[in-house]
C-alpha cells in the first residue's frame, strides 16, 4: 500500500513540475543548457528549402502551406518525430477535420492515442466532457489551439489518417536525457486531469498581480521631464505598472502619451537600456488604452501591468522621459525582492525592445523583394545565450477604400474581393545557434498568434493566457494590435537566435495605401551582453498615429 501511495505522489509531482512551466515566469530567467531545444512542425509549403551546395535559399516566399508533411507511411502522413524526453506544448489548426491525428510514444508499433484531429480540439478525452479546458484550449477566431500538454520519455511520432484537415502547428520542447516527465498517461488520469482543471481557472484568472506591498509613486510628467526609480545590490524585478486616469484623457490623448512616453531599464549598472519601448507597447497595446489580459502583461481599468521576472546582480535603473506635449499623470508601481547575489549572477536579464525592422548588421539586399530572402523581416537578432518569450506587433495597414461595392459583407470573401488589404499570411521562422533552416518555420503571422482566417470576417477581438488580439476595426482598415507570448513554448539558444516574420506588403503598396510593422518582442539574454536595436525614434514613432488623424 505505501508503494502505491508513493507512486501516486510522484505521478501528482511530476504533473504539478511540468504545469509549473506554463505559468512561472520566474523559470524564463534560468540559463538553458545546449540540451534544452525548441521548434515547431508545421504544415508550410516544403517548396522553401536551402541549397546546403550553393547557400541559398529556393522558393523562399512559397505559401502553399495547408498539407506540407515529413512523408507518407502507407495511408498516414507523419508530421512529428522526436527524440526525448520533451513535451507537444501547442498544438494549433485552421481547419481540423474527423481524420485522426495518432500518437506514437516511445517507439509504439500501434499508436496508444488516437482520436479525430477536430475531436481533439473538443474533447481530449472520452473521460471529460467538450470543451472542458476552454482556457488551455481556447478557440480564437477561427484558430482552435491546444495547450493541453503532451509529454513523452524517448521519442514521439504524430501522423494523420486520411481527411485530417489542413493546416497544422506542434511547438515542441525537448530536454535533458536526466529531465523527469510524466506520461500522456498520467496527463489524463483522474490526478492529471484533475491538475488541468486547477490550471484551466489560473488561465482564466490570468492577470494583474498587484500586490498591496508593491511600491507606488506619483508621476506628473511635462514634455521632456523624466521619472526615475533605481536601487542598488542584487534582486529581482517582479511586478511593473502604470496607473493611469485614462477617463480624463481623450482617445487620441491616451494615443499620444502611451506611444510618446518611453519606458527604459538597464540592469547591473549598464550604460544601454536592456528596455527601450514606448509604454503602450511595453504593455502589450498600440496604439491607446485597450483592455485585455494575458499572464505577462495586460491593461485593465486600473491599470497597464507586467508580471515579467527581471533578476538583476548589481542594481536597476528605470526611467519614463515623457516626450508628448501633453502632461502625463499617473502613479508609477513597482515590486521586487532580494536575491543571493551568486544566483542573480546566474540568472538571465530580462529584454524588450521597440522597433521598425532597422538593424545595423543585416545585409539588407538579401531581403529586399526579389532577392533570396525575401520576404522575411526581422523580429530579433540576439548573440550569446537566452530564451525568444514572444513578441508585441503593432500593424498600421490602411488602405483606400475601393470604389467598386463587394458582393459580400467589407471587402468581400476568398477570391472574391474588391481590394487585397490583408497584411499577414507571412511565415515566422526562427533560427537557432547558426541553424541555415528554421527550426520553426509557420504557415501564417495569424497562425503564429493562434487565430485563423484573418483576411476573411468577422475581424474578431479576443485575449487568452498566452495570446491576444486587442484592436482591430471592424473592417481591419487600420491599426491592429496582436501578441503572443511563448512562456512554456519559449524557445532557448546558446550561441544566436534570429527570429523573422514574411511582411509581403511594401511600407506602401498601391495608391495612397500604406502596411508599416513596428515590433516588440520579449526575451531573455545573458548577463552584460548588450542586444542590437537602437532606442526608439520619436518621429518614426509618431507616423502611423499621425496618419491616422
Amino acid at each position: 500500500m505505501l508503494d502505491v501511495i508513493e507512486k501516486q505522489y510522484s505521478q501528482r509531482e511530476l504533473v504539478s513540475n511540468l504545469l509549473e512551466k506554463m505559468t512561472n515566469l520566474r523559470k524564463l530567467a534560468e540559463v538553458p543548457t545546449v540540451e534544452e531545444r525548441s521548434g515547431t512542425f508545421s504544415s508550410y509549403d516544403r517548396s522553401s528549402k536551402y541549397d546546403e551546395s550553393t547557400g541559398h535559399y529556393i522558393d523562399w516566399a512559397a505559401n502553399d502551406d495547408g498539407d506540407g508533411i515529413i512523408r507518407q507511411e502507407n495511408d498516414e502522413s507523419v508530421v512529428v518525430e522526436l527524440e526525448g524526453p520533451g513535451v507537444i506544448w501547442r498544438v494549433w489548426s485552421a481547419q481540423p477535420q474527423e481524420g485522426n491525428i495518432n500518437f506514437y510514444f516511445d517507439g509504439e508499433a500501434t499508436p496508444s492515442y488516437s482520436r479525430s484531429f477536430k475531436g481533439f480540439f473538443e474533447q481530449i478525452s472520452d473521460d471529460v466532457s467538450p470543451a472542458s479546458f476552454p482556457n488551455v484550449m481556447p478557440k480564437l477566431s477561427g484558430g482552435y489551439n491546444s495547450f493541453f500538454p503532451i509529454p513523452f520519455k524517448k521519442s514521439l511520432k504524430i501522423t494523420f489518417s486520411k481527411n485530417w484537415g489542413k493546416y497544422y502547428h506542434f511547438t515542441y520542447s525537448t530536454y535533458p536525457k536526466s529531465e523527469r516527465l510524466p506520461t500522456f498517461a498520467d496527463m489524463l488520469s483522474k490526478d492529471g486531469l484533475i491538475a488541468m482543471a486547477e490550471l484551466d481557472r489560473v488561465f482564466y484568472h490570468r492577470g494583474d498581480h498587484f500586490s498591496k506591498s508593491a511600491y507606488k509613486e506619483e508621476m506628473s510628467l511635462t514634455q521632456g521631464q523624466k521619472f526615475t526609480c533605481q536601487s542598488s545590490g542584487s534582486g529581482a524585478i517582479t511586478y511593473l505598472g502604470v496607473e493611469i486616469d485614462y477617463e480624463r484623457y481623450t482617445s487620441s490623448e491616451l494615443q499620444d502619451i502611451l506611444r510618446n512616453t518611453i519606458l527604459k531599464i538597464c540592469w547591473d549598472q549598464q550604460g544601454t537600456p536592456a528596455v527601450s519601448v514606448p509604454i503602450g507597447d511595453f504593455f502589450g497595446t498600440a496604439p491607446g488604452y485597450n483592455l485585455f489580459k494575458t499572464l505577462s502583461t495586460g491593461i485593465t481599468e486600473k491599470r497597464l501591468y507586467a508580471n515579467w521576472y527581471m533578476p538583476y546582480s548589481n542594481g536597476f535603473h528605470i526611467e519614463l522621459e515623457n516626450q508628448s506635449q501633453l502632461v502625463f499623470e499617473g502613479n508609477f508601481v513597482y515590486d521586487y525582492e532580494s536575491l543571493d547575489l551568486e544566483k542573480s549572477e546566474n540568472l538571465l536579464r530580462f529584454h524588450a525592445k521597440w522597433h521598425t525592422g532597422e538593424f545595423f548588421d543585416l545585409e539588407t539586399q538579401d531581403f529586399t523583394e526579389g532577392e533570396q530572402r525575401w520576404p522575411d523581416w526581422p523580429m530579433l537578432v540576439a548573440e550569446g545565450c537566452g530564451r525568444f518569450c514572444g513578441v508585441h506587433m503593432h500593424v498600421y495597414d490602411y488602405w483606400q477604400t475601393p470604389k467598386e461595392d463587394s458582393q459580400m459583407w467589407w471587402y468581400g470573401q476568398w477570391d472574391d474581393k474588391t481590394i487585397d488589404w490583408w497584411w499577414g499570411e507571412g511565415d515566422e521562422k526562427f533560427f537557432v545557434d547558426g541553424e541555415k533552416f528554421p527550426s520553426t518555420f509557420g504557415t501564417g503571422s495569424e497562425d503564429y498568434i493562434g487565430y485563423a482566417w484573418a483576411a476573411e470576417p468577422p475581424y474578431a477581438l479576443f485575449d487568452s493566457a498566452y495570446a491576444t488580439q486587442s484592436l482591430m476595426p471592424v473592417d481591419g482598415n487600420g491599426h491592429t494590435s496582436v501578441m503572443r507570448l511563448q512562456i512554456c513554448d519559449n524557445v532557448p539558444f546558446t550561441t544566436s537566435f534570429q527570429a523573422f516574420i514574411e511582411k509581403y506588403k511594401a511600407n506602401s503598396w498601391g495608391s495612397g495605401n500604406t502596411c508599416i510593422h513596428e515590433f516588440t518582442p520579449f526575451w531573455y539574454q545573458e548577463k552584460k551582453v548588450v542586444d542590437k536595436y537602437t532606442d526608439a525614434n520619436y518621429h518614426t514613432r509618431n507616423l502611423t498615429l499621425k496618419k491616422e488623424g
